[in-house]
């Protein structure tokens, strides 16, 4: 991949504020729905994805401290979604509005859905108190993508919401028991405790 600030046209010494502006209209640019009829589809739809992982980067970059595109290398060539293909989805989900990126996940055609797409839908689900779909999609992205440590990470901590929640005890064939036997089971040793020593 060009070096990142190149494809926004940006110098490293930029701003977070002007690296964002460059990103924003760089997209309002070349964001396929201003090409929809046009022979130029193609072009644009590569143009924008490559805007998007630009910016993705510089991010990642100047998250981890670095300002620098030649520490890094080539750009991420492993399977780990820190190249979002929804960048718009994730700022939503982070400042709380969750119907607009819900919006933006439904409106992507049903083949096109990969894993991130099944993560950032559990995100949403998990975000409004749903768990059960959270984890339906969670687990849909962990099993598309296993190696994704988000993925993983999100689909464990969800399982372990649910066994915490609902531990599961076989209580219906009488055995186990659940944290209510344990309470009852203490207050009558205590109550027997307590009738031993008056006798």
């Amino acid at each position: 991949m060009k070096n990142p600030y190149e494809v926004l046209g940006v110098s490293e010494n930029a701003t977070d504020e002007e690296i964002k502006t460059a990103y924003r209209n760089l997209a309002k640019k070349y964001h396929p729905d201003n090409y929809n009829d046009s022979p130029l589809a193609d072009v644009a739809e590569e143009k924008m994805k490559e805007i998007n992982e630009a910016y993705d980067r510089i991010c990642d970059m100047r998250r981890n401290g670095s300002r620098s595109s030649s520490s890094s290398g080539s750009y991420g060539t492993n399977n780990s979604y820190t190249r979002t293909a929804y960048p718009d989805v994730r700022q939503y989900i982070m400042n709380g509005r969750l119907d607009d990126a819900m919006e933006l996940l439904n409106g992507v055609p049903s083949d096109s859905r990969n894993a991130e797409w099944y993560f950032l839908m559990g995100m949403v689900y998990s975000r409004k108190g749903w768990n059960d779909q959270a984890y339906n999609y969670f687990q849909r992205a962990y099993q598309m993508d296993p190696g994704n440590q988000e993925f993983q990470a999100a689909f464990n901590s969800m399982n372990a919401r649910r066994t915490y929640n609902n531990p599961g005890y076989n209580t219906s064939d009488n055995m186990g028991c659940s944290a209510c036997d344990i309470c009852s089971g203490i207050l009558c040793a205590n109550c027997l405790c307590n009738c031993c020593r008056g006798c």
